[in-house]
């Protein structure tokens, strides 16, 4: 196996071990994919300053992001379906997490449920809402990550309905796989894999099959989710859900000053730049782009996070120069997760800290605390 020293290395090796459709998943956008490739884009296009002759040493990363201490600020952003990029993938996701000194979020949308990941880590960890219809089954499911001991609540606000990801459509996506002719011959491609998801038990959405009214089995899921996803979601859903938790509130999805200044209204502890990866409002504005504009907007009032094309540990350190107290990290971790298992996500967030290490010193800062728009070219963020 050639060395893996990139995030692009990591996603090339996961394109050869994970089935089409899984991959094609976490690795596509809504539409012409237009935005899902500016969040890549724009970053690239903000120059950092080089310092030289200073004093580089006794460097440190540590962060705080909702008062919790990070080893840097990162975390790993919820994702669906990860356990289908790998067998029992979010629990090993959280592991990884853990043993970076990172926090993981765990999707509404994941095939490890959340009593699954309680109780294979040690470590706490956030739990990401998708606000549906049926209020009573996410009432219940505020209460399991409460009995799970979450320590945070994110709350995702832009997938009130579901962009068009025509890869997904096209692979007729589905967990399991559906049996088709193309499906199988993928699958007899990558043994790897199936060897992993025939030893475990978990291969469904484990959150809500057998928790929601009537979903016992895949075929009554699809219909349920189809029509769960709430249109109607409102501020006052926020406040109602704030009450409901009544610990840390994240709320995730925002990429505009009004949007930004009724969050900050709400009550919330931070909020995250976010265009969804790009995958639901095709056309839309860059996360990074977007930031500096909403961090502006809520002076100071709760911590301002983003996500979205970040694919480096340089991308970190622009963002945070912009003022982003912290950075959630979705596909990088996911690569990492299809290639290598457990070891890969660690192997991710270590190449995205050595990369944000090295790259800040370079550019004449100690302290991630001291990170500012200094370290960038005026005129190219």
């Amino acid at each position: 196996m050639a060395q893996l020293l990139t995030i692009e290395d990591l996603r090339l090796q996961a394109k050869r071990r994970v089935p089409r459709m899984f991959y094609d998943y976490a690795d596509s956008g809504a539409w012409t994919e237009s935005t899902y490739r500016a969040n890549e884009a724009d970053f690239a296009n903000i120059k950092l300053r080089q310092r030289v002759a200073v004093d580089m040493t006794n460097r440190t990363l540590a962060s705080t992001m909702i008062g919790e201490q990070v080893s840097m600020p990162v975390a790993l952003a919820p994702t669906g379906i990860a356990g289908m990029q790998h067998a029992d993938g979010e629990i090993l996701a959280a592991r990884a997490a853990a043993r970076a000194g990172v926090p993981f979020t765990l999707s509404t949308m994941s095939v490890c449920s959340i009593e699954d990941v309680a109780e294979n880590t040690d470590k706490p960890f956030w739990f990401q809402l998708y606000v549906m219809r049926d209020r009573v089954f996410i009432e219940r499911l505020i209460d399991r990550a409460k009995a799970a001991g979450c320590s945070a609540l994110m709350l995702t606000l832009d997938l009130q309905i579901l962009g068009q990801r025509h890869k997904d459509i096209r692979n007729g996506l589905s967990a399991p796989p559906k049996p088709t002719i193309a499906n199988l011959i993928n699958l007899a491609l990558k043994p790897r894999w199936c060897m992993g998801m025939l030893g475990t038990k978990r291969r469904s959405f484990g959150n809500i099959v057998g928790h929601a009214t009537g979903v016992g089995d895949m075929t009554s899921l699809s219909a349920w989710t189809a029509e769960q996803f709430d249109p109607t979601l409102s501020w006052d859903d926020v406040k109602w859900i704030k009450d409901r938790w009544g610990g840390k509130l994240i709320l995730k999805g925002i990429l505009d000053a009004e949007d930004a200044e009724l969050a900050a209204q709400s009550g919330a502890d931070a909020l995250i730049v976010s265009n969804h990866g790009g995958r639901q409002l095709d056309g839309a504005v860059s996360s990074i782009a977007a930031l500096p504009g909403i961090v502006e907007q809520v002076g100071g009032r709760m911590e301002v996070w983003m996500d979205g094309g970040v694919r480096s540990g340089q991308d970190v350190l622009k963002a945070v120069a912009l003022g982003a107290r912290g950075v959630l990290i979705g596909r990088p971790f996911l690569y990492g997760l299809g290639a290598l298992g457990e070891d890969g996500v660690k192997l991710a967030l270590d190449i995205i800290r050595k990369e944000m290490d090295i790259t800040m010193a370079l550019c004449g800062k100690r302290d991630i605390q001291d990170v500012d728009a200094s370290i960038l070219v005026k005129g190219k963020a």
